[in-house]
């Protein structure tokens, strides 16, 4: 009687080791298809707008500057922001085209 005990008990504690993996690889597949396949299909959209962009685009920085772009190297961007004033900034701190803002419905004066 307790060796039957015995081995329904080992058993079911590896079927349940089974079932345990399974959960585990069906939650790594649930937060890979929520989490970050959406994340790098957006970081890559972001990549392609940046190198797209070129001189004359308007846009806004990750700061809620907007300007013109006057200049473009690999790391920065020379922003004209009003006549005659121009900073310099980061490429990957540029945030969005202001035709994007436009698109939206986003309240922007243009000058």
């Amino acid at each position: 009687m307790l060796n039957t005990i015995l081995l329904q008990a080992a058993d079911s504690a590896q079927g349940g080791g089974w079932s345990f993996m399974i959960m585990i690889i069906a939650m790594i597949a649930i937060f890979y298809f929520f989490m970050i396949a959406p994340q790098q299909k957006k970081q890559k959209k972001i990549n392609a707008f940046r190198d797209s962009l070129k001189k004359g685009d308007k846009v806004m920085t990750a700061g809620g500057i907007y300007g013109r772009i006057r200049e473009i190297k690999d790391n920065y961007v020379l922003l004209e922001i009003d006549n005659n004033v121009t900073i310099k900034i980061d490429k990957n701190s540029i945030y969005q085209s202001m035709q994007d803002v436009a698109e939206t419905g986003a309240n922007v004066s243009n000058k």
